[in-house]
């Protein structure tokens, strides 16, 4: 996380807001663990993984919609979901995702 403060103070310094997602489980194969974070402003930048890249898209999203929504969301991918293979979390396991607007 230390890596990405000077980004969110970046971001929030021009005014945008701030979603930060972070990894809070995983099952079996996972690109990331526990505790890995992405950021993303609402001017629509992204830093940081919670997948290496195969997830992120859909989580990308999620912060969006908190952003806008002001609402924290946890969201579960897995390769037994239907919508795990349209993500692209091929790798057998399971993470769960909590994403919240970062209000500081």
């Amino acid at each position: 996380m230390h890596d990405l403060l000077p980004v969110i103070e970046q971001w929030r310094a021009r005014g945008e807001r701030v979603a930060i997602a972070t990894v809070v489980k995983t099952l079996g194969s996972a690109p990331r663990g526990v505790g890995a974070k992405m950021v993303v402003s609402s001017g629509g930048a992204m830093a940081g993984s919670v997948s290496g890249g195969c997830i992120e898209g859909a989580v990308f999203d999620a912060c969006q919609e908190a952003l806008t929504t002001g609402q924290a969301k946890l969201l579960h991918f897995g390769v037994a979901d239907d919508d795990a293979w349209d993500v692209g979390l091929a790798c057998g396991g399971m993470i769960d995702v909590f994403v919240e607007p970062l209000d500081w």
